[in-house]
């Protein structure tokens, strides 16, 4: 099994390091407005729900409906996790979004959208400082000495 668990995030909850300033208010903004469905420590909940995005109509995907056959299923995608979320671009489950930046402003624009969770039916309303620090946070999540392991990496012939 491989586990990805020497981020700057795990270094700050084994006490071993501290956030910087701005990681810290990161911190404190997901807490508030991502933690919910992105839960700690896995950064993730295994559920589906709806992220207030319309329908890509290229590839016409209706979300988990196609599999359970339930309407209310219906624009219902796996939340996913943000561990190294710095390498997993592109966002969203249709790849939509090429930054996290994107990401960010997209549910910080959200609220009263009926396409959306009732986790994220509030708007967030951060200003761009607000969005630079929930960054700053969302990157003490990658583990380089995970992502770059030789040992994990396609085998030399």
């Amino acid at each position: 099994m491989l586990k990805s668990t020497n981020s700057k995030y795990d270094k700050v909850m084994r006490k071993e390091t501290t956030f910087a300033k701005n990681e810290q208010r990161g911190y404190d903004l997901f807490k508030t407005n991502c933690a919910s469905c992105h839960k700690e420590p896995l950064f993730t909940d295994d559920k589906f729900d709806k992220n207030g995005l319309p329908i890509d109509e290229t590839l016409n995907d209706l979300g988990r409906i196609k599999i359970s056959g339930k309407q209310e299923d219906y624009l219902r995608f796996r939340i996913p996790t943000l561990r190294n979320i710095q390498f997993t671009f592109p966002y969203m489950h249709d790849g939509r979004f090429k930054t996290i930046n994107e990401v960010i402003k997209h549910y910080n624009s959200l609220g009263h959208n009926k396409n959306v969770s009732k986790e994220l039916a509030n708007p967030m309303n951060l200003s761009d400082n607000d969005r630079v620090d929930l960054l700053a946070f969302l990157l003490t999540l990658t583990d380089k000495d995970f992502l770059f392991n030789e040992r994990f990496s396609f085998p030399k012939e």
